[in-house]
């Protein structure tokens, strides 16, 4: 997948990220990618882009206070509190899985794109907060 652009790389130099196939065809993010753009029959610009109640499909891309308010409604669906996400708990919650999954800090930077370690790092929300805890079988 080609990033054309993001928050760290405003001059638009690119970057080509790996997305790899899901074991599970119903999580799996190239699939959904894939079904997504044959429906909407998107073949370059934006990705993510709003849907009217007729089934059209707009040409621009979704501003992030829309991508805010999808992430929240699915939260809520979820039975989540949804003034507790917003569209960076995506990036968050991606940084604190791969985490949790034994990936190396520069991994997750590499594909997140932070620069700083200090920044990714806070990205990983408790992601090892009971691993090798002091206070883990004491009682």
């Amino acid at each position: 997948m080609s990033v054309r652009r993001s928050k760290g790389d405003q001059e638009g130099r690119g970057a080509e990220k790996g997305i790899p196939y899901a074991s599970n065809p119903a999580l799996c993010p190239v699939r959904a990618l894939a079904a997504w753009l044959d429906a909407a029959k998107i073949t370059e610009g934006p990705l993510f882009r709003g849907v009217d109640k007729h089934g059209h499909v707009a040409a621009e891309g979704l501003n992030d206070c829309t991508v805010a308010r999808i992430v929240q409604s699915a939260a809520k669906r979820a039975g989540l509190d949804p003034k507790t996400v917003a569209g960076h708990s995506l990036r968050a919650g991606f940084a604190t899985t791969a985490a949790k999954k034994g990936k190396s800090l520069d991994a997750i930077m590499w594909q997140t794109l932070h620069k700083s370690e200090q920044v990714a790092r806070s990205y990983i929300r408790h992601a090892k907060l009971f691993d090798d805890n002091a206070a883990v079988g004491l009682a």
